[in-house]
């Protein structure tokens, strides 16, 4: 392919405008005069999910039909616990050559938004509630991938924290908040991966659509973090596709059927859209699909799908967190156990949606237990379906567990309780999965709880039980990764990436989650995670970078050289003082003593796993640059650093706190921003509040607060959903419709539920993209017009099925 600009300067201005859209599901337009190809992307991030079938056939309803078959890692719930930035590397770097085995140029992901709430149905696909954490996972991912020549696409840019109305809701969040915590994971990515897309999310933020947002899109992302890539937009997120080419968004995804590329074209005519910003846009989605074929394979490529599977199990083993342990953990191989839970027998291994891989091979823990001779006897306890009680399966376990030495039963969050498309409403486990493990505590004293899923839940029995190892979602080798670590051949090192609440009530987000229909707002500002609970002293069931191992550390020689001009370095020696090898990880927080402004009490600014075998010492030094110390400053829209007295603690988890020591920074003065007097009466005192009033939150955002009133007739717009239009009898008629043929396409409840809520939360205008161009855009001007009881709009809606706008 030749050179983009030599390129450009030959293409037509329809040939420009048609490099702005997809021309399939997954796969950009090709100018074969010109010698463009067309490139291929597919679905991740935890492995490939390129669908099967010709590309023309390809869309929504083939998540159901399935896809070729890839190695499915653990989700980043799972890596992000294992706090390993080279292993995350390493799975990026696999991906990516399974992706060049495929024929693939992009995988979209990874996925780095925040875990505002732990009940958003999509957790298991993200990181952590921490920024640095996240940013330092997903840049590790990324740079493995795009080494090998195969792109990422980190989504979803941003401030979609939520699956409620994730493709319509304003989300609204105060400049701080957006800038220590839901930014810096992106920003840190871009400036140290440079993903070759960057995918914007449906939501509005603080009232524009993100395809729209200049201000994200180009003002933040390329002239203040040097983006060099593609902005593509989520699958069907375009609002207003000629703003979208002034804000810097390059590529709309999936194809429109040409429609979107006419009014391009119209509007360069009309002099409304300056064919020097279509030429921007035109010329990087080149940049980006020469990226793609430079770095196409000469040959076939071979992926080492064995290499990659064992690497799969390993990943598996060092996400595994121990929750508690009170010597029952790890299991003799001589030993006989009673293993009860039927996702012992059909894991529970990824999440549910768009990510769904379809793996090569899977193992399930009693298949893995057999194929090693180990000895056991297997009770599923529970079923599947709905909260998973079964009397008699319930009998039947506990009888075997009365004489057992030790009883592994496994439980968790089953598909249908968190998935793409919709959020949890509770913290809690199916309710057969609780009484199952209260049961066995009563007549067995040795119960080990192995947890399955990709978010926290309560555990109103932890107290009772012997051990805890929480397992999330280990890709195709769970079977394999939880036999290792119970039985010791792994010694568990992961960490807890997020807290583990004791209810979600006690979530200051929570109050404001997930709101709707118009608005959510994020009232608890920068009060997310651990930053809230540390701050407010509140109890939790887990402490966020929590976890046990089966050996014992000492960490000690702490110390903390360098200038805040140049750089901290803080030191300390870590010993394996146990008798078997493990890992520790050593994490450094950073707060300011008695600051002037709101802050949380400690951030995490560093962190390092540290790999040691019996007996063995090492020295870890862990760097603090001068963005570990600052804070968005809204007065001069900028970072700054406050003088004063900053306290850097050294621990094993954000309460496991090891050493500690004040350190006084020389910073220059700065102009502070000036906060209400409620504001600093609220946020600075935040243990002291349990709801953020709408006033109060108002005042710290600094501008009248959105409307947030359901649409009623004569409101509805292109950008409404079908869940907008159920207060009309034609808008409960579809969506009942819908939910009838979605179950009908589905083949199973947990695809159900997924399309039918993504079906009935799409805006109107999106229809037309997702239909492949059936319900063309002139089609859903009708619609609008019906449901506004508009004269007209029924014949509008018909012809557009054989008229295209001009």
């Amino acid at each position: 392919m030749e050179d983009s600009k030599k390129i450009l300067a030959e293409l037509t201005l329809e040939e420009k405008a048609s490099l702005a859209s997809g021309k399939t599901f997954w796969t950009t337009k090709p100018i074969e005069r010109l010698g463009v190809p067309s490139v291929l992307m597919t679905d991740g991030p935890h492995g490939l999910r390129k669908e099967q079938g010709a590309e023309e056939e390809k869309g929504l309803t083939n998540v159901m039909k399935g896809s070729e078959k890839a190695t499915c890692f653990p989700t980043a719930v799972t890596t992000a616990s294992t706090w390993d930035p080279e292993l995350l590397a390493r799975v990026g770097k696999a991906i990516g050559e399974e992706a060049k085995d495929q024929g693939v140029s992009t995988v979209l992901g990874p996925g780095t938004n925040i875990k505002r709430s732990p009940l958003c149905g999509r957790n298991f696909e993200y990181f952590s509630e921490d920024p640095f954490l996240a940013g330092e996972m997903s840049a590790a991912y990324v740079n493995g991938m795009q080494e090998i020549g195969v792109g990422c696409s980190l989504k979803h840019y941003c401030g979609n924290n939520q699956e409620y109305f994730r493709m319509s809701i304003d989300s609204i969040i105060d400049e701080r908040a957006l800038r220590e915590i839901y930014l810096p994971a992106f920003e840190n990515t871009v400036k140290r991966a440079q993903p070759w897309q960057v995918m914007c999310s449906y939501n509005k933020l603080n009232g524009d659509y993100l395809s729209d947002n200049k201000r994200m899109l180009t003002d933040i992302l390329r002239k203040e973090w040097n983006f060099e890539g593609i902005v593509v937009s989520d699958w069907g997120a375009t609002n207003d596709r000629v703003e979208g080419v002034r804000a810097g968004m390059d590529l709309q995804m999936p194809t429109c059927k040409g429609a979107d590329d006419r009014k391009i074209v119209k509007a360069v005519k009309a002099g409304e859209l300056n064919e020097e910003e279509l030429n921007v846009t035109t010329e990087r989605v080149l940049d980006y699909v020469k990226k793609c074929v430079d770095n196409k394979p000469e040959k076939p490529f071979k992926a080492d799908y064995d290499a990659h599977r064992t690497l799969c199990r390993e990943v598996g083993a060092k996400g595994a967190v121990l929750l508690k342990n009170n010597g029952a953990l790890p299991l003799s191989s001589e030993e006989k156990i009673v293993l009860v839970g039927k996702l012992a027998e059909e894991s529970r291994y990824q999440g549910a949606g768009s990510s769904r891989i379809e793996c090569n091979r899977l193992i399930h823990l009693t298949q893995a237990l057999s194929a090693c001779g180990r000895s056991f006897d297997y009770y599923p306890g529970y079923v599947l379906e709905g909260e998973g009680k079964n009397d008699d399966l319930l009998l039947q376990a506990v009888e075997a567990a009365k004489g057992a030495n030790k009883v592994v039963a496994v439980i968790g969050l089953t598909d249908l309780y968190e998935s793409e498309g919709f959020d949890r409403t509770r913290m809690d486990l199916p309710a057969g999965h609780n009484e199952l493990i209260e049961k066995l505590c009563e007549v067995n004293d040795n119960v080990v709880v192995v947890l399955q899923g990709g978010s926290p839940v309560t555990m109103p029995w932890k107290d009772k039980v012997a051990a805890i190892l929480n397992v999330y979602l280990q890709g195709e080798a769970v079977g394999e990764s939880t036999m290792d670590v119970l039985y010791g051949d792994v010694n568990p090192g992961g960490k807890l990436a997020e807290t583990y609440p004791l209810s979600s009530d006690d979530v200051l987000a929570q109050k404001c989650f997930p709101m709707g229909p118009k608005t959510v707002e994020y009232r608890e500002s920068i009060f997310v995670g651990y930053r809230y609970f540390d701050t407010a002293k509140k109890d939790v069931a887990y402490p966020f970078g929590f976890g046990l191992s089966y050996t014992d550390f000492t960490v000690s020689d702490f110390a903390i050289s360098g200038a805040y001009n140049e750089k901290f370095t803080v030191s300390c020696t870590v010993t394996n003082t146990g008798k078997r090898e493990g890992s520790e990880v050593v994490q450094i927080y950073v707060g300011q003593v008695d600051s002037p402004i709101f802050k949380a009490e400690k951030e995490l600014k560093g962190f390092r796993r540290v790999y040691l075998a019996a007996g063995e010492s090492k020295r870890v030094e862990i760097p603090l640059n001068e963005r570990a110390f600052s804070f968005y400053n809204t007065a001069v829209s900028d970072w700054s650093v406050l003088a004063g007295t900053y306290r850097i603690s050294v621990g094993t988890s954000s309460r496991d706190i090891l050493w500690t020591t004040d350190l006084s920074v020389a910073a220059p003065e700065v102009e502070l921003p000036v906060y209400d007097e409620e504001v600093v009466r609220v946020y600075g005192n935040i243990g002291a509040v349990e709801e953020i009033t709408k006033d109060q939150f108002e005042a710290l955002y600094g501008k009248r607060l959105p409307d947030n009133e359901p649409y009623k007739v004569g409101e509805f717009h292109q950008n409404c959903t079908l869940s907008d239009l159920l207060c009309t009898r034609l808008g409960r008629f579809l969506c009942k419709t819908i939910q009838f043929f979605g179950k009908k396409m589905a083949g199973d409840a947990v695809n159900a539920a997924m399309v039918v809520n993504t079906v009935t939360s799409i805006p109107l205008r999106a229809f037309s993209g997702f239909s492949g161009g059936v319900l063309s855009p002139y089609s859903v001007d009708g619609l609008v017009d019906v449901f506004n009881k508009k004269r007209g709009g029924w014949r509008k809606f018909f012809r557009g099925f054989r008229k295209k706008y001009r």
